[in-house]
Parts: C-alpha cells; structure tokens; sequence
C-alpha cells in the first residue's frame, strides 16, 4: 500500500468558515440575500446528503483497488462503467503515507462515490514499526515507540495507536463518512523477530481498535501477511486476551490469487466476513480508456454480498433454470408450461403491459399483450413468446452498472435474463452477482462480441433488452 492530511482537516475547518460567512450574510437585508439564501440551500442540501450516506463498506465480497491519490470524477465514473471493481480504498489519515495531498478527496467525492454504489475503505497510514526500515518519510514523521515501559504494556505506543483512531475518525467525520464504517490502520512489513518493535506494534494496534470502538467505528487492520498479519493471528491464538483484535483483517499478501486465503493465518481467523486480500501489488490498469496505477484486492466482508427476499404476484415462481418459448397448442405441438405462462403474465402485468389473470392460460388476451410487448420492444408481432422475447422482459426496467458484489432486484433480473439467453447458463437466481454469475455474463458477452469484462453496464443492457444470444 500506499498512504491526516491537513488538507482534509483543513477543508472541513473552511467549510465551518464558509458556513459561518453565509449565516452572517444571511442576516444582512440587501440584494445578497437571494444569493446567500441560495448558498444555504446547498450547504442544507450538501448536509442532508452526507447524512444519507451508508456505512461503508458493510456487507459485500468482491473486488476492489487502492490507489495513492483518490482518482478523479470521471475516471471514478469510467472504471465503475468498466472495471470489475466495486471497492476503493482511499488515504485519509496519517502523516507517513506518500499521498498526503489529497485534492479530489472532499465530502461531495465520498458521498457520490457511495450514492453511485462504491464501497469505500478509509486508510490511515501514520506511525510505523519502530524496525520498519523505511520509515519516517519526512521529518515530522514519527515510529511507533519501542519502549515497553515499567510495566512492559508499551505505554507511549498504546498512546499513539489511540490518537490515530481520534485522527481517523475526525478526518472520516469531516468527509461525511457515517459513524459505523471501517477505518483501515496501514503497518507496513516489519520484522517479526524484533521483540520490541513487534510488542510495540500489537499494542500500538491493540489501542487503536479500543478507541475506535469506543468511538462507535469498526477496526481493521492492513498488513503484510508475514509481520503484522501473523503477529495478530499468533497472539489472537497463543495469547487471547493480551490485545485487543481488530474486526477485520486486509492481508498483503501477492500471490495472484483472488480470494482471502493465505497459509499465514490459520483458517479460523477472521472467517466469515472479517478478510480482505491484497493479491497483487502496484501495476497499470486500463478500464474505460483509463489508465490508474493501483493495487487488487478481494474482499469478504460482513455478511458478504446480499439481497433482500421479493415476492410477484402474491407468489408466482418467475425464475427459471432456463426459459421455453411459448407458444398456443396446436395439432402436435403441446400446450406450453403453464408455470412459465403464469411468470409471463406476472412479468407482464408487473410492468403495466397485461391487466388478465395471472392463470397459466396462454389465452386471446395473454396473446394480445404478448404481441404488444412485441411491437413496443422492437420485435415481430407473433403468438409465439421467444426467448430473446424472455430477455427483453427480463431486462426492462431500471439499468444499474452491475458487477461481483453488486446484489438486488436488478441482478436478479439480469440472471434470469442470462438463464433465457442460453440453457448452459443455468444461473441460481440468488440476487447476489456471484461468480458464477460472473462467469455467465462472461461467457455471454464473449458470443454476442461485446468487451468481456463481467460488467453489466448499458452496452450489455442494451444487448440483453434486444434478446441479443
């Protein structure tokens, strides 16, 4: 990884000044009263807004990057397009990361980075191990302090480790995070087999995770597999008790590997939902025509990705493992499943398109609303429901960016839709957007020549609402 600035501090502390100015505008019985009653409209509506956003990152497992500066807007907004990310962690505390200028890391970029469906992870990178080689970085930087103390309970490092929790949560605070996110400490790699700087460490870490949840914040901490990761899980095991264990764990750990698994931390430790992996270092990826140098990481956090129950039509089954065209029975040709007539007519009537029973009858009238479907959607009119007909209905309504983590109606919708467009996709429609739904929306873009890149973004909706198989 890389790494309080004044600079988010020092924006919060102007945005009081400014607050104050437009009060005491406000008060002034001039021609600028329209001006600053505006002004306070949207300082209210900015307020009223970070008030709506949600605890970050909460329950998801997915991909994510970190970067040392927090990207800009629009390169925010092609990677969502594009990228398989979800999460994003981002440097807002500390006076040894690389990064402490921030200049695109205000409370409007928080609040559209979690109102567009990001999951944020807040790093504080600020005093490191006392044996940490490259540390300080500057001249008003410090080290954890080694000395244990009389008492060997490493007293100052217990210290520092609570006013980082006190600096974090007011840099998170001044950014309009909700009380309830996890603020991740950065350590990066000591060694081990220093007594002194490892004791001094878990205690300067210990302290952290007492203040932050006396704050009412959630504790992670980040490092790398072989030091401070496995000094946490040893004493977690060997020594229960000793130190307080942060709530989460963010494991550096290059291995490639997409998942949060590593032979440094037994199997026990952390599971379920308490893991996030680094799995690869710095390096360039391009997403959307944008280049940012970032490092990958898999998360598996709170309950992990998850979807609410729904229910249509007082009950009516509308997913299905694969979806048959429908058609009148005639001569030899069978009457069709009434089960899916009755989820055609549910899905019909749903989006205002069938007032009729919801029967199972493939009758004059579902028959009408089938060709009107048709000719509304750019398809032939026909008494024959097709499956790029299932694919279209499907995928009307709402088009979300989806992608590994998202979870909801929509990713149901795409699922079924996915289950419609190939009998081989066979998608458990979960609601969550899993791997294996990953691996289908793949496998789907890859036949029908779209980019491959397990997103559903309006290129993949558009192909999806034309029944394109």
């Amino acid at each position: 990884m890389r790494r309080r600035t004044s600079a988010v501090l020092s924006a919060a502390l102007a945005g009081a000044v400014l607050l104050g100015a437009q009060t005491a505008r406000a008060e002034e019985p001039s021609a600028a009263t329209q001006r600053t009653d505006q002004s306070s409209g949207q300082v209210a509506g900015q307020v009223a807004a970070r008030k709506a956003n949600v605890v970050t990152p909460g329950d998801f497992t997915g991909y994510g990057f970190d970067q040392c500066l927090a990207p800009e807007q629009w390169k925010m907004n092609r990677w969502l397009k594009h990228s398989p990310f979800l999460a994003v962690g981002i440097y807002i505390a500390g006076d040894s990361r690389a990064c402490r200028s921030q200049p695109n890391l205000t409370p409007a970029w928080v609040t559209k980075q979690l109102a567009k469906g990001w999951r944020l992870l807040p790093i504080t990178l600020g005093p490191q191990a006392s044996c940490q080689p490259r540390f300080p970085r500057y001249d008003d930087d410090v080290k954890i302090s080694a000395k244990p103390g009389d008492n060997g309970r490493y007293f100052q490092a217990r210290q520092q480790g609570s006013a980082e929790a006190d600096s974090s949560v007011a840099a998170a605070t001044a950014l309009g995070m909700a009380k309830g996110s996890t603020l991740w400490y950065d350590l990066e790699g000591y060694d081990n087999a220093n007594t002194h700087c490892r004791e001094s460490a878990l205690a300067f870490l210990s302290a952290w995770t007492d203040r932050l949840h006396e704050l009412g914040w959630v504790s992670g901490v980040y490092s790398s597999a072989g030091s401070g990761i496995k000094a946490l899980d040893d004493a977690r095991v060997n020594r229960p008790g000793a130190y307080t264990m942060p709530d989460a764990i963010w494991i550096a750990r290059w291995d490639g590997v997409a998942n949060t698994s590593t032979s440094y931390v037994r199997d026990d430790g952390w599971r379920p939902g308490g893991r996030v992996k680094q799995y690869r270092g710095g390096h360039d990826e391009t997403w959307g025509g944008v280049r940012i140098n970032i490092d990958s990481n898999f998360l598996e956090l709170g309950r992990g990705s998850v979807a609410p129950a729904e229910k249509h039509c007082g009950g009516v089954r509308v997913s299905y493992p694969t979806y048959a065209a429908l058609r009148p029975a005639t001569g030899s040709q069978k009457a069709s499943d009434p089960g899916q007539v009755k989820a055609l007519q549910c899905l019909l009537k749903e989006k205002g398109g069938y007032a009729g029973a919801v029967d199972g009858s493939l009758n004059a009238r579902t028959l009408a609303s089938i060709r009107s479907w048709q000719t509304g959607h750019g398809f032939a009119a026909k008494d024959r429901f097709t499956k790029a007909n299932w694919m279209s209905l499907h995928a009307a309504g709402s088009t979300p960016v989806l992608k590994r983590g998202s979870a909801g109606a929509d990713v149901r919708r795409v699922q079924r839709a996915l289950n419609a467009a190939s009998p081989q996709a066979k998608v458990v429609v979960t609601g969550v957007f899993d791997a294996r739904t990953d691996a289908a929306v793949r496998a789907w873009q890859k036949k029908v020549d779209l980019t491959v890149s397990g997103v559903v973004n309006p290129e993949s909706w558009a192909a999806l609402r034309s029944g394109v198989r």
